[in-house]
């Protein structure tokens, strides 16, 4: 259906695609695959209008194709699911799904807005996105904005869908509803390009992989008989385990965090608590209340009731600010585009900010650019960052050297309690491993405590040792005993089953 030939493409410093050649057939959902700054991104963009290839051609249906822009792209029934969130805040959901087809429901100078709004329900329905059509998309999670995202493509009828990280924020309830939907897309005879970096989907779902390695084309071939250290092969260039991380150090009897009785717009007692040098999970469905504990615990969000106690004593924390320079609590936000970095900013300025206090002393007059360079670059090599300068913008680097930014921003700042939301979104294998190696010694080494965040079953069973499962704002179960025996991922996801149904 649509076929891309000896490609490339340029940008100042970087060829970030060079003779890169691709068929999609529709009725297959094929996989692209490839490490951060591979070039996957890259080649969706150029097959959906966003970027014109410096040389090369693309067919649709035999006959070539010269896309100017995204509505080229959508006359064409080309539609992207993009891995950033590209919402417009104030507007409605049904409007975000329906906002490139607002001119489909013109009724001369009014907008037919019922008419609108079912049509964006149905789409919703698809993809099993459980919200008020009218509410304003500011106010939902990540992933339900991600979900909002891919109702919007569904809208545009697509021939070709391309989903870049679909499943980055969703859980593998709202995953397996997403891989459904593709089927019924595949039958229809839909041609699906598929990005993740969550191998195990690429060989439940997809029928073709196409591995990209530094811009360049290794391997197309079929999924059947493919076996994931196959594919982590093709992608780095080397093998890697991804195994069982073993027992961590039992934690120290001393609670260094405590929510008690929170009571909020979204809680009615709720409670928990953290011990030093533990890693504790939370599990849930999306909108289940993980990431607004979080953001309630640093201040964000208010609470009518209940206590939060640092180190055994009452903590009166009002912003992140107050969580970091009082408490010395780090959050690293899920959506790191919209709230975990100034993108505008360079590498070592958005990895120091939370240390800028320490760097100007005591009079906060004499901020260091130097040292300001030398913690930044500190951290780009410790977490591997892909950055052709430390002074390079964040906005152009690639989704997942973006979250290694976010990430390391707060270790940085030596935080003694870190919340991480979602760590891994959108990150490779290489830097994934690399990310949980990180987060691990931060407990066994370090004494540090973290609270997981996490839809990733895996990541999930890698690294916490007790995991609290949330339904509907309340914890509905807890798996304690994980620092003591080994359960397998299987095990643990039917128990975590159990208490979801």
């Amino acid at each position: 259906m649509l076929e891309i030939h000896s490609v490339s493409k340029s940008f100042p410093g970087v060829l970030a695609l060079d003779d890169v050649s691709v068929d999609l057939r529709g009725g297959e959902i094929h996989a692209l695959l490839g490490e951060n700054g591979a070039g996957k991104s890259t080649l969706m963009k150029i097959m959906c209008g966003i970027y014109s290839p410096d040389s090369g051609e693309i067919l649709l249906d035999g006959k070539r194709l010269v896309l100017k822009d995204y509505h080229d792209a959508i006359r064409n029934r080309i539609s992207i699911v993009h891995q950033e969130i590209q919402v417009v805040p104030l507007a409605s959901v049904a409007e975000n799904i329906m906002l490139d087809k607002l001119e489909n429901f013109a009724r001369g100078p009014f907008v037919d807005w019922k008419a609108l709004v079912a049509q964006a329900q149905c789409h919703m329905d698809m993809v099993g996105l459980d919200v008020p059509s009218r509410a304003p998309i500011a106010g939902l999670s990540a992933a339900q904005k991600q979900l909002a995202q891919i109702a919007r493509a569904l809208s545009s009828g697509a021939r070709v869908l391309l989903l870049d990280e679909p499943t980055s924020s969703l859980t593998l309830h709202e995953a397996a509803t997403l891989f459904a939907l593709l089927d019924k897309l595949k039958e229809g005879g839909v041609a699906v390009v598929f990005v993740t970096h969550k191998l195990e989907e690429v060989l439940e779902v997809c029928d073709t992989v196409t591995v990209l390695r530094d811009g360049k084309l290794i391997e197309t071939r079929p999924i059947a008989g493919l076996e994931r250290g196959r594919l982590v092969e093709m992608m780095i260039g080397r093998t890697m385990r991804d195994d069982y991380r073993g027992f961590l150090p039992e934690p120290g009897e001393e609670v260094v965090l405590e929510v008690r009785g929170f009571k909020s717009e979204f809680f009615d007692g709720l409670g928990l608590s953290l011990r030093k040098g533990e890693i504790l999970g939370l599990y849930g469905l999306v909108g289940s209340g993980r990431t607004e504990l979080a953001k309630t615990i640093i201040g964000e969000y208010p609470r009518t009731a209940g206590e939060l106690l640092v180190h055994g004593a009452p903590a009166r924390i009002r912003s992140v600010s107050d969580a970091l320079h009082k408490y010395r609590i780090g959050y690293v936000s899920e959506n790191r585009k919209e709230e975990g970095l100034i993108l505008s900013a360079s590498v070592v300025t958005n990895i120091a900010i939370t240390v800028w206090e320490r760097l100007a002393g005591a009079l906060r007059a004499f901020f260091s650019p130097k040292a300001e360079r030398l913690r930044g670059e500190e951290m780009i090599k410790r977490l591997e960052i892909r950055t052709p300068s430390p002074m390079q913008s964040v906005e152009k680097l690639s989704g997942g050297n973006q979250q290694k930014v976010s990430i390391a921003k707060w270790l940085v700042a030596d935080c003694d309690i870190l919340i991480i939301d979602e760590p891994t979104v959108g990150v490779d294998v290489g830097a994934k491993a690399s990310i949980h190696e990180l987060i691990w010694r931060m407990a066994s080494e370090e004494d540090k405590s973290v609270i997981l965040i996490s839809s990733d079953m895996p990541e999930m069973i890698s690294l916490a040792r007790r995991i609290l499962v949330f339904k509907e704002f309340r914890i509905v179960g807890e798996l304690a005993d994980l620092n003591s025996t080994h359960h397998a991922s299987e095990d643990v996801g039917r128990m975590i089953g159990e208490y979801l149904a």
